[in-house]
């Protein structure tokens, strides 16, 4: 019976059919916590129990440090206007061994931790992506992670010490016209043959675009699709993806011509070669790894997409939770600091449980990196969810800053990152990619307890595994199924906590949202099966479901590691609210949208009525608004611990500089304005700001003649920080035109 069961679900396709490319994907890394949520019946006092790591003395000290100082070195107006990178501060870059932080000490590199690598990454690239990209190009995928794990022992001497040092600038050719998301399908190719010595070498041709760094490289990693018509290396014909070095100035090789990014523009262009010709040796880790590319690079982005651009897209919201929460008490309308108006306390209570959620979820993750895990799950929905977040907290900045968000010129501290955001939402992976097709589609299989080895039993046609699998699968949805009914009637009580005390609740209704999970992947792999692949808007909230999962349990981890601060209360709760609201929304959408004969009537009717009626959350109350809000609106321990490890502009500096300066001097001046405000209640003195009673608060003995320059002070300081740039026409007209779309299209095909 189960012999002839395999074989229908086998040639009916109920189950996903996996590619070789697939599989490689599905097989790199590891599953981490989301196996877990997978399961439907998570255990969290193991989850609360994984690493929440520290930086080491010395990497905390280079954070400080260099990191700092190179921060301190930019213009980041001019940066952003010229478009380049000070050589002073490339410089400084090569010197310190910013380059080498991933590179082992026996090599000349820093050695530093995951966690250190991102830390140092969220502070630069926060502050300066032109600037950040040669920080962050360097210790991603390319030359030195890949020499590390692969190269022969001759590269990793050869080319690690140059590679820490500087004197290598790195770039990763694999993006092409036809080829994006769908990497696999490079069109690159490499033709082995022998040379008129009798040698054999590699023909190269190929056109890559937006590659980082590519203009300023002089070493290229190369990703193509080897061709060996006559099995020079022993590997077929067609071995596969494989990826080569290649130094500039090799003939037929062209690099140099730059793309012109949104935001602030960073060092990014095409790398184009014509009968480029390599030796094997040449290929990382030599000719044996002919063909090795994909899975080489599938088992470095399973870790690795959790690090350098959930970094930037994090350091960019405690940067804007640094300056946002500033602004709101600096700025006065109506007679009081735009900050306690409800409105505005939305947008700052978001910002600030935003930024201390995915800060949690930066240092779970890298923390777990660190302990030998590769999560090619959590990495992408954590790449996808934190490039997304940022760009909303930015928005939700600049509209806290209004008419000073929109003003551009030195002076506007959130537009540059706000016109940029979209390339981290496009790059390593497209997000609407990553959200409708890894995280899920990616997840189920791999993830899940029993779909994997089931797909495999089909694929051996080996019935007694497949009836041990498939039985297994049963009882595992039959017992999600049972927990989902008891943990709904209790709304998680059930499951129990890890935890006792407030934060109790988001432990339980996070285990009835897990069952749920796994209980809908069930009925979806049981009744779409192989057809989920095309049904991205379905598999996408899916992917939403598991992403604010994660998160909620990052933000209650961080929560945890950090001794349950009192203060830190009404953030998490804000944002384990928000996330359980999320997860709510994403159910709805599955339930509504699950199109399957008679179970998806069901779940579109009956079930979908009760989950209505019986939510996950309704979001965050308006009672915890303002005290979330509050956590960056104070210039205390609060304020640092959720804005720690941003650049700190010097306060002579316009932007970020001069509003931090406002900022510490209102702080100062509370108590010397307490004073004001009580004795206008009493009726001694007139009504108004206390910045506008200073001459009457001090002439009539209120406050002291030094009181009254220091709050003259703070307010000379709120009034300049809530100044806008202004630019004579000689300054604001462009003095060049750049060239016609026609012109550009006719440029020589070398530097198209």
């Amino acid at each position: 019976m189960f012999s002839a069961l395999m074989n229908v679900m086998r040639a009916k396709n109920m189950l996903p059919r996996i590619s070789d490319t697939e599989r490689q994907a599905l097989e790199a890394g590891t599953v981490w916590i989301d196996g877990q949520l997978f399961s439907g019946n998570p255990d969290f006092k193991g989850m609360m129990a994984e690493s929440y790591n520290q930086l080491s003395d010395e990497e905390q000290a280079f954070l400080d440090g260099p990191a700092e100082e190179l921060c301190q070195m930019i213009d980041t107006y001019e940066v952003a206007r010229t478009r380049r990178a000070p050589d002073d501060a490339v410089d400084f870059i090569k010197k310190q061994g910013f380059m080498g932080m991933i590179i082992p000490r026996e090599y000349g590199g820093k050695g530093f931790s995951t966690l250190a690598v991102s830390s140092v990454m969220a502070k630069v690239n926060s502050y300066s992506s032109t600037v950040g990209t040669f920080v962050v190009i360097p210790n991603s995928l390319g030359a030195a992670e890949l020499l590390k794990h692969y190269g022969t022992d001759a590269q990793k001497d050869h080319y690690l010490p140059r590679l820490a040092s500087g004197e290598y600038v790195p770039c990763f050719g694999l993006t092409e016209p036809t080829a994006g998301s769908d990497a696999a399908s490079i069109k690159a190719e490499g033709e082995v043959f022998k040379d008129d010595a009798g040698e054999v070498k590699i023909r190269l041709n190929f056109r890559k675009r937006y590659i980082t760094l590519a203009p300023v490289a002089n070493l290229i990693s190369l990703a193509f699709q080897m061709h060996d018509p006559d099995n020079l290396l022993g590997k077929g014909e067609y071995p596969g993806i494989t990826v080569v070095m290649l130094h500039k100035g090799t003939p037929g090789l062209h690099n140099g011509d730059h793309h012109m990014p949104v935001g602030e523009g960073f060092y990014n262009g095409p790398i184009i070669g014509e009968n480029v010709v390599c030796s094997p040796d040449q290929i990382i880790g030599g000719a044996e790894y002919a063909g090795q590319g994909w899975r080489m690079l599938m088992e470095q982005l399973a870790g690795g997409r959790a690090i350098s651009l959930p970094a930037g897209a994090i350091g960019g919201m405690k940067s804007t939770a640094a300056v946002t929460g500033a602004y709101s008490m600096v700025r006065h309308q109506f007679g009081i600091p735009i900050g306690y108006m409800e409105g505005v306390q939305d947008k700052v209570a978001g910002i600030a449980a935003m930024a201390y959620m995915f800060e949690g979820a930066r240092v779970y993750s890298c923390s777990a990196i660190d302990g030998g895990e590769q999560p090619p799950v959590i990495s992408a929905l954590l790449k996808s969810s934190s490039t997304e977040m940022v760009q909303r907290l930015l928005t939700d900045g600049m509209d806290v800053f209004s008419g000073a968000g929109v003003m551009q010129g030195p002076n506007n501290i959130l537009a540059s990152g706000y016109h940029g955001a979209p390339v981290g939402i496009t790059v390593e992976g497209a997000n609407i990619m990553t959200r409708t097709l890894i995280i899920f589609g990616q997840g189920a299989t791999r993830c899940h307890p029993y779909a994997l080895p089931l797909v495999k039993a089909i694929e051996d046609g080996d019935a007694t595994a497949f009836r041990q699998r498939l039985l297994g699968w049963l009882g595992h949805t039959a017992s999600n199924w049972g927990r989902t009914k008891v943990r709904g009637l209790t709304r998680g009580f059930s499951a129990g906590s890890p935890v006792s005390g407030p934060t109790a609740t988001y432990y339980r209704r996070l285990a009835w949202a897990s069952s749920r999970f796994a209980l809908l992947t069930d009925l979806a792999m049981y009744f779409i099966g192989g057809k989920l692949k095309a049904k991205g808007n379905l598999t996408g909230r899916f992917a939403d479901a598991l992403t604010w999962q994660v998160l909620a349990l990052s933000a209650l981890r961080r929560f945890e590691a950090e001794g349950r601060k009192d203060e830190d209360l009404p953030v998490v709760q804000y944002a384990c609210e928000h996330a359980l609201a999320k997860i709510q929304e994403a159910f709805e959408g599955i339930h509504a949208n699950f199109d399957a004969p008679v179970v998806g009537w069901w779940l579109r009717k009956p079930a979908a009525f009760f989950l209505r009626i019986n939510p996950l959350s309704q979001g965050p109350s308006d009672k915890l608004i303002a005290p979330t809000a509050a956590a960056i609106q104070a210039l205390n321990d609060q304020y640092r611990r959720i804005t720690n490890g941003v650049a700190r502009a010097s306060e002579s500096a316009p932007g970020a500089g001069r509003l931090l300066k406002a900022f510490r001097l209102h702080q100062e001046a509370l108590p010397i304005m307490g004073k004001i405000q009580k004795a206008q209640k009493q009726r001694k003195l007139s009504r108004g700001l206390a910045y506008e009673v200073i001459a009457e608060a001090q002439e009539k003995g209120v406050i002291t003649e030094t009181e009254a320059r220091q709050l003259q002070q703070a307010n000379d300081a709120a009034m300049d920080a809530i100044e806008v740039d202004v630019f004579t026409a000689d300054e604001y007209f462009a003095s060049t035109a750049l060239p016609s779309h026609g012109e550009a299209e006719h440029r020589p095909a070398a530097n198209a």
